[in-house]
């Protein structure tokens, strides 16, 4: 009977083998099931490079052009397939390069995890060549972080670090690794992380909650549901949609969490927040109750705290106890995984409809319809509007590309227009706004899920802040198409300087270049639209392509993006002019 419990010991326990460090990291990787990882090589990350080169059958590194390039790449390939991100780079300026797209991951729950080269273990503080504390600089911005020293480190840290990016709310992890660990010989062997024992991924269900939830839910004469991408990052786009159609309930969305149901879902009602849709902002301050899921009330939502909501009962589905009450304070806290908890309380909510409420929002859009969106879609003026692209993108693909934004006007316009058909579909910078977010994004989401058209929306200036990897679309032959809105501004900050700055337009208007010569000169097929009757066949030859495609469209260069709520004011007080 011993002997059996001891070979039984000796079957479970995983076998070791003398690897360096740097192998160890790549064979991590592996056991992680990464494919394709996106970084810049130097000094200090060296020794992992090498490693890299041996095992290019099994993990695909793509070269970006810059590391901020590698983290929104990585971004965009998380976004849209599910899976964690990696991003690699060196010491010292490879590392914090790497930090906007960190902090932009961290605030819009994105799983990263970026490795970074260090110097010798014997050299750190002493300031030396390409030496930074990439670990404490990068502590505000990550949802955990970790410098190896030694070789025998890295099995438990690396596995830690996929566990704790994708667990729970998800989001980045760096790990920084000297390059004497990476040269160290040590007995290797990996055992995925299943659990840390002072980290709980996901609050347990409480029943109370649910049914607390329900009752109110239940009794509303007017209630309202606001989505956000937890829906989409606890996989609940199914139950999601089961309980707004139970319930009957009008449900609006952040444009971190469109495309959970359909655009063309008959409950679905809009946009809320700064450039939203009129009814669902508006009504907002008329509910009775306001269901939040998955999202955590950010101000671009808000508006003027002292006046959100305050008529209504407001129940939050949250997986992050941080966020509970943290801006909005609720009556009901149902905490956990949104796909567990919008099954459980499915079967307590009543079947209801809401005619009359819903009709309220129809009369809304009406207005809405009327004074916005028929002039940004069906202008009559001379000039091209942002929206009118948009609405020939949603003809082109049937509403089944994915989206991925920069940050402006154009961000806006995309978000209130493009049509989905399905989920994980709009891929964009949310909580940090990240200008130079968009092109890189869309390599790694065309890498993530290379059967789907990617389309990356553009202005000219942010296309601007990361244009180089047009070099890594022309290298990975990714077929991204990439639309530049250009009018010559720096738009959104235009927009805020007419309305609030009486016109004086200081360092906001662009002299740019020839954007077709210079995709050109990266070898990718091009062509710019002036005019109104080149808009559709420009749109079609570019959706056609098998190959990345550049396409520039010159837009009115004062358009701004309507309705509007300005900073500070409340949402009942939303701006159609």
């Amino acid at each position: 009977m011993e002997t059996k419990t001891i070979q039984k010991q000796l079957e479970t326990q995983p076998t070791t083998e003398r690897l360096t460090g740097s192998e160890a990291i790549v064979r991590c990787l592996l056991a992680e099931g990464v494919k394709t990882l996106y970084g810049y090589p130097g000094g200090a990350i060296m020794p992992v490079y090498d490693e890299l080169y041996k095992y290019q059958d099994k993990i695909h590194h793509v070269l970006t052009r810059h590391e901020q390039g590698a983290t929104h790449a990585a971004q965009g390939y998380a976004r849209i397939s599910g899976e964690v991100g990696v991003a690699i780079a060196t010491s010292g300026p490879g590392a914090t390069n790497l930090i906007t797209g960190i902090a932009d991951a961290q605030i819009d729950s994105t799983p990263l995890v970026c490795i970074t080269g260090q110097v010798a273990s014997h050299l750190l503080g002493s300031d030396a060549f390409q030496e930074t504390d990439i670990v404490g600089i990068s502590t505000p911005v990550t949802k955990w972080n970790h410098q190896i020293t030694k070789a025998s480190e890295i099995p438990e840290v690396m596995a830690k670090a996929f566990y704790i990016a994708r667990s729970g709310r998800p989001g980045p992890v760096l790990i920084d690794i000297t390059k004497d660990a990476q040269f160290e010989e040590f007995d290797f062997s990996y055992q995925k992380c299943t659990a840390v024992r002072s980290y709980k991924a996901v609050p347990e269900v409480d029943e109370t909650s649910l049914h607390a939830a329900a009752e109110i839910i239940n009794n509303a004469k007017k209630p309202l549901i606001v989505w956000g991408q937890g829906v989409i990052l606890g996989k609940a786009e199914a139950e999601f949609k089961a309980f707004i159609e139970k319930a009957g309930i009008p449900s609006a969305w952040t444009i971190m969490g469109v495309s959970a149901i359909p655009t063309e879902h008959p409950l679905n009602v809009g946009m809320v927040g700064m450039h939203g849709n009129y009814a669902p902002n508006k009504l907002t301050n008329e509910c009775d109750v306001l269901i939040a899921i998955g999202m955590r009330f950010d101000d671009r939502v808000t508006g003027n705290l002292a006046t959100y909501a305050k008529q209504a009962k407001v129940i939050h589905f949250e997986i992050d106890p941080a966020e509970v009450d943290k801006n909005v304070k609720t009556d009901v806290a149902v905490l956990g995984d949104a796909k567990v908890n919008l099954a459980k309380i499915l079967p307590l909510i009543q079947k209801k409809e809401h005619p009359i409420w819903r009709r309220a929002f129809d009369d809304l859009y009406a207005i809405e319809y009327e004074k916005v969106i028929k002039n940004d879609l069906h202008p009559t003026k001379e000039g091209l509007t942002m929206g009118e692209v948009l609405k020939e993108i949603n003809k082109q693909s049937n509403g089944e590309a994915a989206i991925v934004s920069d940050v402006g006007q154009h961000q806006m316009i995309a978000c209130r227009y493009a049509n989905f058909k399905q989920t994980k579909s709009n891929i964009t910078s949310g909580g940090l706004g990240t200008m130079g977010f968009g092109l890189p994004a869309a390599i790694g989401a065309k890498m993530a899920a290379p059967e789907r058209e990617v389309v990356c929306i553009c202005g000219d200036g942010g296309y601007q802040m990361t244009i180089q990897e047009l070099g890594t679309i022309f290298q990975q032959k990714a077929a991204v198409k990439i639309v530049v809105l250009n009018n010559d501004f720096l738009g959104m900050v235009r927009q805020w300087q007419q309305l609030f700055f009486d016109k004086r337009y200081a360092s906001t208007e662009m002299t740019n270049p020839d954007f077709v010569a210079i995709a050109k000169g990266y070898y990718l097929n091009a062509r710019r639209v002036t005019r109104r009757d080149e808009l559709a066949e420009a749109v079609q030859e570019m959706m056609q392509s098998k190959e990345a495609y550049f396409l520039e469209v010159c837009v009115e260069k004062e358009d701004n993006v309507f309705p509007m709520i300005p900073t500070g004011a409340s949402v009942s007080d939303i701006r159609l002019a």
